[in-house]
């Protein structure tokens, strides 16, 4: 790793002041957490850039108020404080800050002002000005004779943090917090900092319309953790964790103004990186290896570590080692998007006890990869954990061959909690299953036992009850169709139903073709129903009844079967329900029909449909 990458030797000597709660969890060699109930942020400083590796252009610099519209506490305004404030801007820009940017960072830094006024006043009031600068008592009558901004001035250059210490309040940083990394951070230059702050927020943040997925899967990426982890990881949860004792939660994790101030605490790191040594090439990378430039920061906020990657030593090994999991190229990028943490160090190492554990299974190393590939979540699993789910499905008579389909059709089931899969195995028994049927249906339609029971599978037994399917017909109609469980009942289930209602059958006829045959539930109206349906009224002429007593009708090809027998039945004038003109095969059909052995050839030419 590059030195600029290490922290400083001032890193070693900081400690966290017992007032400050740290995580049990935590084992950081560096780590400054933040009060769990700390106020939100002040105004934040913040830049517009683009991040894109062949061009950073500067463009005008903006400042947005913090979330929720709060704003900073403000201190009793007069004019000691104003006074205060400009000898803080001089004192900025005599450390190389613009004058916009010391203005802003002055503005945004209340508590860093109220504890310099604080100073000045304690020791105009007590005129302790000799011993707070003894190297002065010479020159005392000049000293006490200056102005009350002049004294702020002096003051705050006496803090020696070459004016870090308000910039990282500006940020949003608790000043106790801001102490400390100004320590940290003592041998950056300000205006290279100021910067380098607005270029990480941009980073970060730059892009929109992914808040809500960035939470969601940072929160899945927890909840499906179970193996040992390295520090990489662990900081991160660290920082998840506070974000998570916020109001929002992990939800407000892409917004700027939420979270910068913990990325910071957690990652001070981040501005010690080089901008055109590190940074940028960091990010060009990534978006050289299939990461969509919307997405990046998407990887940075749920595995911020991954930043401090050198590309060489670190990424580049890393991401040619997923190959052995059978991750090409050009699926990468959104392997990365899905799941950063694939990167590090534990994450990687479990991949080989998984292949083993399933090796002695007898699984293919290539099913596997698969279903790696469709839920990288899976090599954060440790191998006890689904081996209690792999054990559920033996009981279920899935094993060996049966359990290649389910996990890599459903590999989402190997994260699943024991009693979360026996929750739906209950429910499968109560609505009439015994466990050798339970088992079919896992091996069939595997995504079922990853559903919630309360908020999907009931809903949908409920609904079919409530629509007139008896309880007695209900176990038939799941087991033809158990797809049907996941079905929408709003854009699925009700418009079929309804169509069918349309065109002249009563509730208790589609009930009765429910359970003749569910699966026509899932074809699609326009596509398979409705010109099947056209050809049977129009052209077949034939009553409703017969519909709803063969509703398997529909699951045969109009063009290739449906159309050709009935026009070879038509001419020579034969009638025949859709029972026997459909369900026979090609030979049964040849021979009974056509007096022949086999049907050789379909009918041509096709007689035109009548209009």
């Amino acid at each position: 790793m590059r030195a600029w990458a290490h922290p400083s030797p001032i890193a070693a000597r900081l400690r966290i002041p017992p007032s400050i709660d740290r995580p049990p969890s935590a084992g950081l060699a560096f780590f400054i957490p933040s009060p769990v109930n700390s106020s939100p942020p002040p105004i934040s400083l913040s830049s517009a850039f683009s991040v894109s590796p062949r061009r950073f252009q500067k463009r005008r610099v903006w400042f947005s108020v913090a979330f929720n519209g709060w704003n900073p506490p403000a201190l009793v305004e007069g004019p000691a404080v104003e006074e205060a404030r400009e000898a803080i801007m001089e004192m900025l820009q005599e450390f190389g800050a613009s004058e916009g940017d010391s203005m802003v960072i002055a503005s945004n830094s209340p508590k860093y002002i109220e504890m310099l006024v604080g100073n000045v006043r304690e020791l105009d009031e007590h005129g302790l000005w000799s011993s707070w600068n003894a190297e002065m008592e010479e020159e005392m009558a000049d000293f006490m004779s200056l102005s009350f901004k002049k004294k702020v001035y002096h003051m705050a250059k006496s803090k020696g943090d070459g004016g870090i210490l308000p910039l990282l309040e500006s940020i949003g940083l608790k000043l106790s917090s801001a102490m400390l990394i100004a320590r940290y951070l003592s041998s950056e230059r300000l205006p290279e900092l100021i910067e380098k702050v607005k270029f990480v927020k941009e980073m970060l943040f730059s892009s929109s319309g992914y808040e809500v997925v960035i939470g969601r899967n940072a929160r899945r990426m927890m909840m499906h953790l179970s193996i040992f982890i390295d520090e990489d990881i662990q900081s991160t949860l660290s920082f998840f964790e506070k974000m998570e004792a916020r109001h929002g939660g992990l939800n407000m994790i892409a917004y700027e103004d939420a979270s910068f101030p913990y990325i910071i605490e957690s990652f001070p790191r981040l501005l010690l990186c080089s901008t055109e040594n590190h940074l940028k090439p960091f990010v060009g990378f990534l978006e050289l290896v299939g990461v969509p430039q919307a997405r990046i920061s998407a990887i940075l906020l749920s595995f911020p570590p991954i930043i401090f990657y050198d590309i060489e030593k670190e990424m580049k090994p890393r991401i040619r080692s997923l190959e052995k999991a059978g991750i090409r190229d050009k699926d990468i990028g959104r392997i990365l998007v899905k799941y950063p943490w694939i990167l590090s160090s534990s994450i990687q190492r479990n991949y080989a006890n998984i292949l083993a554990f399933f090796n002695g299974r007898k699984v293919p190393k290539s099913s596997v990869d698969l279903a790696i590939k469709s839920w990288p979540h899976l090599l954060g699993c440790s191998i006890q954990r689904m081996k209690s789910v792999v054990e559920q499905f033996n009981e279920l008579g899935v094993n060996k061959k049966k359990l290649v389909p389910v996990i890599t059709s459903s590999p989402q089931l190997l994260l699943r909690k024991p009693h979360e899969f026996l929750e739906v195995v209950s429910f499968m028994e109560v609505v009439g299953f015994d466990g050798k049927t339970i088992g079919r249906i896992l091996c069939r339609c595997p995504e079922i036992f990853a559903a919630s029971v309360d908020k999907t599978l009931r809903k949908k037994v409920n609904f079919l009850t409530d629509f007139g399917i008896s309880k007695d017909c209900l176990p038939r109609v799941i087991r033809k169709y158990p797809e049907l469980l996941l079905l929408d009942i709003n854009n699925t289930l009700m418009p079929r139903m309804r169509y069918l209602m349309g065109i002249g059958l009563s509730k208790r006829e589609v009930c009765s073709m429910i359970c003749r045959f569910s699966p026509f539930l899932g074809y699609s109206i326009e596509v398979v129903l409705n010109p099947k349906l056209e050809f049977f009224l129009s052209t077949m002429r034939k009553p409703l009844k017969e519909l709803v007593e063969y509703p398997r009708y529909f699951s045969y090809s109009l063009d290739k079967k449906i159309k050709p027998r009935f026009y070879i039945l038509n001419n020579r004038n034969v009638e025949c329900g859709l029972k026997d003109m459909l369900g026979k095969n090609d030979e049964d059909f040849a021979a009974e029909y056509m007096g022949i052995g086999r049907l050789l050839v379909v009918p041509s030419p096709v007689p035109p449909e009548d209009d």
